[in-house]
């Protein structure tokens, strides 16, 4: 699988691309609008086709550039069931499988950030893309957009 992680300095947000290198299919995880051009352009470069844009969350520390990739390059929009919006193509819940050539991600509802918080899990249980629900050394808030510590703590990070 080709992985690449990408990082936007002024809203410290890490952006994921996975692909299949064979069939070329590709996902990307918490895409930042002020960042679509760099993604665009690496999807590019690397011959992918780009099937998903997937958000861990919605949040209002960072824009997603979730219905730029639907717009730009017909990707469909995956969000959490439980986020609290319409905007998506795939309202995931729990167990979900998002696939895309021949590996998948595994949707783990994980809230206590925020009520809609998601973990995407690799096939191959090697990767798991938390959002901020697990974070090096600490994890996000809880005290804002539903968060819930006691959630964050005893449910999500057991689950992943």
């Amino acid at each position: 699988m080709l992985f690449r992680q990408l990082f936007d300095a002024e809203s410290s947000t890490y952006t994921y691309l996975l692909a299949d290198e064979e069939t070329r299919e590709a996902v990307i995880i918490d895409p930042v609008l002020e960042q679509l051009d760099r993604d665009i352009g690496l999807l590019r470069d690397l011959g992918l086709t780009l099937r998903y844009a997937l958000d861990t969350h919605v949040h209002a520390d960072h824009v997603t550039a979730l219905g730029s990739l639907r717009e730009k390059l017909g990707a469909q929009t995956v969000l959490s069931a439980n986020a609290g919006v319409g905007c998506a193509d795939i309202a995931a819940h729990d167990g979900d499988l998002i696939r895309f050539g021949r590996h998948a991600l595994e949707v783990r509802e994980t809230p206590g950030h925020t009520a809609g918080c998601v973990t995407y899990v690799t096939d191959d249980r090697r990767m798991a893309f938390t959002g901020d629900a697990l974070l090096i050394r600490g994890c996000g808030r809880t005290d804002f957009q539903e968060g819930n510590a006691h959630q964050l703590y005893r449910l999500s990070l057991i689950h992943i």
